[in-house]
């Protein structure tokens, strides 16, 4: 579709937050298919040893002697997802893991150990570690394992066991009581959990090589949202939302993908609470008119791969009906246009707020952003989240919607380099035509460019309503912000 190249400018004095003119893509998305299964299991084999090669540099990093995993059968650590083979779909028997600093592949050459041993280098330090797997579920497994401590005598063992964030606490209890009595002394008592940010920089960690393939599936999702918010989907006056929900997920069925979440396709009401009708569209489903303004909640699920998007799309009456716009310059009312051009101005301001913000917590940020809103006068919410290997990922998080100020625990993580990242907030503009202040939420996935310092859409950003056009019409030019 052609995108409306739109700018904006700060008032005096505020610093700049712009983007690049054009941030969306000029053609039409279209949709990607994925290789056979076997093909992609190739793929993201690939990814996960590229991906390794990190530990070595975590270790060190993270101050961590050796690193600790161990699970059963459907009571993975949350890290396991992220470190297992592409054909692997749980953990075996008991399945324990161990990394410590160094080649120790002798180790693993012993004949008391059985373990698989695997030696990992980071081509950018050039440190090396060394992997120990054990699938056993045998005493023997602690007699081994208490032979590679002692040659390595590691004085703190990172185990995955913090309290208050999901990607650092994945041992379980049981497994953690077995763990420390199978080591039993001196090591049970060098086991720390006080390190959350080596599996949490693991997992977030997306390896360049993976970034063609998440930028096939966000441009999917961007079709599958161009397709549904059409004629081609809906009739006003007889489809539901529920039935677009449900189109969606035949869509991407077809397409061999899934998603990991319900999709959620609400109507935003005139001065009407946007959550609220997202909350009814949970338990009920609206019939779709003409005039209405369309929102949706969408995210794929491939190749170990998350995407998150939020579109609005507007219904276009047919000529001559009392909703129709009369300016004769656009399909879509100027209001809703401004509104629009809103998000994306608040788009703008996380997205470069960010690229300044290497190190810094999403608190930080968030407060930063904030900052500015209060100054301009910019009303909204801000709610943005990690996404890549789970949708909700590792990360720091700016911001939820019942927390504007400060998100305990998780707002205080650090922004990473080299992740993926979902910008994902909504605007609240006053619309003439409806004499009521309307919400209009938006999201859309970046990743972390290291040669240019900046985060950069991965496909790109909605600056222009999707259409439902009457039968017979067509889209008319899009229009540039100084001629709202």
């Amino acid at each position: 579709m052609l995108i409306a190249t739109l700018i904006f400018a700060l008032a005096a004095g505020t610093e700049s937050v712009l983007a690049s003119a054009r941030t969306s893509p000029t053609a039409a998305p279209q949709y990607h298919t994925l290789p056979s299964l076997r093909d992609q299991a190739a793929v993201q084999d690939a990814w996960r040893a590229e991906r390794k090669t990190i530990i070595p540099g975590l270790l060190e990093k993270h101050g961590a002697d050796a690193w600790l995993m161990s699970q059963r059968e459907y009571a993975e650590d949350t890290v396991f997802w992220s470190l297992k083979a592409a054909t692997q779909f749980s953990s075996r028997r008991r399945t324990t893991i161990l990394y410590v600093p160094g080649n120790s592949s002798v180790l693993g050459r012993s004949a008391a150990v059985t373990a698989r041993t695997q030696v990992l280098a980071d081509p950018a330090s050039g440190l090396t570690a060394t992997e120990f797997y054990w699938i056993d579920n045998t005493p023997g497994l602690w007699t081994e394992m208490q032979a590679v401590l002692a040659a390595v005598d590691p004085a703190r063992i990172v185990i995955n066991a913090a309290e208050d964030l999901a990607f650092s606490s994945g041992m379980h209890a049981g497994e953690l009581a077995a763990v420390k009595r199978g080591l039993g002394s001196p090591w049970a008592g060098r086991l720390v959990s006080d390190t959350p940010l080596l599996a949490i920089e693991f997992v977030a960690t997306m390896v360049p090589s993976r970034l063609e393939w998440y930028r096939r599936l966000q441009e999917t999702a961007w079709a599958v949202i161009s397709e549904a918010f059409s004629s081609r989907v809906v009739a006003p006056g007889s489809t539901t939302t529920a039935d677009v929900e449900w189109w969606m997920r035949d869509r991407l069925q077809a397409q061999n993908m899934t998603t990991w979440f319900q999709p959620s396709v609400s109507v935003i009401p005139p001065g009407g609470s946007f959550f609220g009708a997202q909350a009814d569209a949970l338990t009920s489903a609206a019939t779709i008119q003409y005039g209405d303004m369309l929102h949706v909640d969408f995210g794929i699920t491939a190749l170990g791969l998350n995407t998150d998007t939020q579109h609005l799309g507007y219904v276009v009456p047919p000529a001559g009906h009392p909703l129709r716009a009369t300016s004769g310059k656009d399909l879509v009312p100027a209001g809703l246009r401004k509104g629009l051009a809103a998000g994306n101005r608040l788009q703008d301001l996380t997205r470069n707020t960010m690229s300044r913000s290497i190190g810094r917590s999403g608190n930080e940020i968030l407060q930063d952003c904030r900052a500015v809103m209060d100054r301009e006068g910019w009303k909204g919410l801000l709610y943005s989240h990690a996404i890549g290997d789970w949708g909700h990922a590792a990360g720091a998080v700016i911001g939820m919607t019942n927390l504007q100020d400060a998100v305990p625990v998780l707002g205080d993580l650090p922004l990473l380099a080299n992740m993926y990242y979902s910008v994902e907030l909504l605007a609240e503009v006053f619309v003439d035509e409806y004499n009521a202040t309307m919400t209009f939420p938006l999201e859309e996935d970046i990743y972390w460019n290291s040669a240019t310092s900046t985060w950069e859409w991965v496909y790109g950003r909605q600056e222009k309503f999707h259409l439902v056009l009457p039968e017979g019409e067509s889209a008319g030019p899009a229009l540039a912000l100084e001629e709202l």
